[in-house]
């Protein structure tokens, strides 16, 4: 059960383990960009679909800035 526990982070954690600040995490979220699943007023993220995402999202803000 700590397993499941340890895989679901809270909106403080995940700002901790991205090493951004829980505004600009917000901001994410609110845009639609970052997986996320609200539970009543607060916000859960999964672990594994955060490690994906940063998989998926990484090269692409390359991208961006090269056609700026």
């Amino acid at each position: 059960m700590n397993d499941t526990l340890d895989n679901v982070l809270t909106i403080e954690e995940l700002a901790i383990y991205l090493k951004i600040s829980k505004s600009t995490l917000y901001k994410l979220v609110r845009e639609g960009k970052i997986p996320s699943q609200k539970v009543g007023r607060h916000w859960r993220f999964r672990k594994k679909a955060i490690d994906r995402w940063l998989e998926e999202n990484g090269p692409a803000s390359e991208s961006v800035r090269e056609d700026d």
